[in-house]
């Protein structure tokens, strides 16, 4: 097709929107009430015993890391859900046949999700601090973490939402790869406080990059360095735009 179609762009993107108000319980409370839980579990049980990290309280400590994983899981599962769903009810060949590029139904697409992970990281950051003072050092690199990482996971999870062929593939990526690997990636203590194999070991681990630059926007201080963490996440979004362009020009699950 010849130009672009900000109109269709703007379609998609207001109806994946519309989305999240019809179901706000599921999309923004739930994560909210249960990264709450997180906090006062894991700030009230082990914060009694580890009061310090990095000459942080642990209970501001942990906010990068509770958001983080909201952040990874809700983007995943926004763009995920968001282009399984017209492909479990057929009408995914209407929005394939309409005057849009396949660049213009991904940035609709996983914009809407980008965006709506990013409120809800925003709404967990405004809760957290009725629990304890955070302090952001970098808020201009705090808000370009939190819509780089939104907009990575949520090619990702665009990727995943058309590989899936039924609701349990869309659930079992995000359950049990993304969540134990953020659990494991540094969200609630410091690769640092790990042992020397264990913390080479984790460096693997590509959340730890993540949350690592993530914290640094927060506290000034990560568990790698703020260059590595942005070359991962740039990596990172180059990987999906490429495995992107390759389904489209295939139709790889998306045509009969």
């Amino acid at each position: 097709m010849s130009g672009l179609n900000p109109r269709g762009v703007w379609a998609i993107y207001r109806y994946e929107l519309s989305r999240t108000v019809r179901t706000v319980w599921q999309s923004v409370a739930t994560p909210v009430i249960t990264t709450a839980l997180y906090f006062v579990v894991f700030g009230g049980a082990i914060g009694s015993r580890i009061h310090e990290v990095g000459g942080v309280g642990y209970g501001a400590f942990i906010v990068p890391g509770l958001i983080m994983l909201s952040l990874l899981t809700q983007s995943i599962s926004n763009a995920s859900i968001g282009v399984y769903f017209p492909k479990f009810t057929g009408t995914i060949f209407d929005i394939l046949s309409a005057p849009l590029s396949s660049l213009e139904v991904v940035a609709a697409y996983v914009g809407a999700a980008a965006t709506k992970s990013v409120v809800i990281g925003l709404i967990i950051l405004m809760t957290a601090t009725l629990f304890v003072d955070v302090r952001i050092d970098h808020p201009l690199w705090m808000i370009a973490f939190l819509i780089l990482t939104s907009v990575a996971f949520s090619l990702f999870g665009f990727i995943i939402g058309i590989w899936a062929k039924n609701f349990e593939q869309l659930a079992i990526i995000p359950a049990l790869i993304v969540t134990p690997l953020t659990f494991l990636g540094g969200a609630f203590y410091s690769i640092d406080m790990l042992p020397p194999i264990w913390r080479a070991v984790s460096l693997f681990n590509p959340v730890v990059y993540l949350v690592s630059g993530f914290r640094w926007s927060f506290y000034g201080q990560g568990d790698v360095s703020v260059a590595a963490s942005l070359g991962f996440t740039a990596a990172f979004i180059v990987v999906c735009l490429a495995v992107l362009t390759w389904i489209f020009r295939s139709g790889w699950r998306l045509k009969p």
